[in-house]
């Protein structure tokens, strides 16, 4: 399956010099500001609330649509009560948005974002062969990116009400993401033991002598 567009996580990069002797006897500045310091700040400045309420929404759109999905197609028992939890708990969750953001005068988008039609193509296509292994990798990169959305919110969010909405949205979607993992994890492995199995064979192929 095509990679699934995942968020991009910040990274602070730190230049260091190559020579040694050239920074032995050199110190920084007391107030120098250093990378802790500017992930420190990053950590507490103020959240934008209304960027908040756009990201959750269409995060909780993609989520209702790709669970759908993987009602219809999942094999797995695991995935498909999964799914059926997804939906039902971001359905209630999103109403509660739309609500709030309504009567805050904040408007959200109206259909799904292009990462998120993106998954959904994606996954459409995938075969009965593939589809649980590739539903549950996209389904975890879409709750991890939900859970950084909603704990910035919650820890640094401006507005009471909707500060409040994310924290107490939060431990359902890492129930989620908990609920996830090792069937994740479960797949991958297998992936990974069909992929070495493939490798050892080919090269057993490579070393055998024909016989003449």
């Amino acid at each position: 399956m095509s990679r699934i567009l995942i968020s991009a996580a910040l990274a602070a990069i730190v230049a260091v010099p190559t020579v040694r002797a050239q920074t032995t006897n050199r110190q920084a500045p007391a107030n120098a500001p250093t990378a802790a310091n500017a992930q420190a700040a990053a950590d507490q400045a103020p959240i934008n609330d209304a960027l908040f309420a756009q990201a959750a929404a269409a995060s909780g759109m993609s989520e209702v649509a790709v669970g759908e999905i993987g009602e219809r197609k999942a094999t797995d028992p695991q995935l498909k009560e999964f799914s059926q939890r997804v939906v039902a708990d971001h359905g209630k969750m999103n109403q509660e948005l739309m609500d709030l953001a309504a009567r805050k005068g904040i408007a959200l988008p109206a259909q799904i974002d292009p990462r998120g039609q993106f998954a959904i193509h994606s996954l459409g296509g995938e075969s009965t062969d593939t589809f649980d292994r590739c539903y549950a990798k996209a389904q975890m990169a879409i709750h991890l990116e939900a859970v950084g959305v909603f704990e910035a919110e919650a820890k640094r969010g401006q507005d009471p009400e909707l500060k409040a909405l994310a924290a107490k949205a939060l431990p359902k979607i890492k129930e989620h993401l908990n609920m996830l993992k090792p069937i994740a994890k479960k797949y991958e492995e297998e992936r990974q033991g069909q992929l070495e199995g493939g490798a050892q064979g080919a090269t057993r192929s490579e070393t055998e002598t024909p016989e003449r």
